[in-house]
């Protein structure tokens, strides 16, 4: 879908990127975080082994909301703590 929403806007000087999250610690995810089990199969596979946070993304989101990016579309970021990668 990013790719497409690239191709089809581009020309409009309009970029799209995507952020895919992992595992991140929240509010909504505090039932999970506290379930020893799910930590030990889901956390345990993740090759950083920690729930990510939401600082996790500032580094990237600075990037796609500055000039820095202004070439760079059709993207998709994958924060995960390699999570998708073992």
């Amino acid at each position: 879908m990013v790719r497409g929403l690239a191709v089809e806007y581009a020309r409009y000087g309009i970029r799209a990127n995507s952020i895919l999250p992992g595992w991140i610690a929240t509010d909504m995810t505090a039932g999970l975080q506290a379930w020893d089990t799910f930590n030990e199969k889901a956390i345990g596979r993740v090759p950083m082994r920690r729930w990510g946070e939401g600082d996790d993304f500032s580094g990237i989101a600075v990037y796609l909301a500055s000039d820095a990016s202004k070439f760079h579309t059709g993207d998709s970021f994958v924060i995960d703590g390699g999570y998708t990668i073992y």
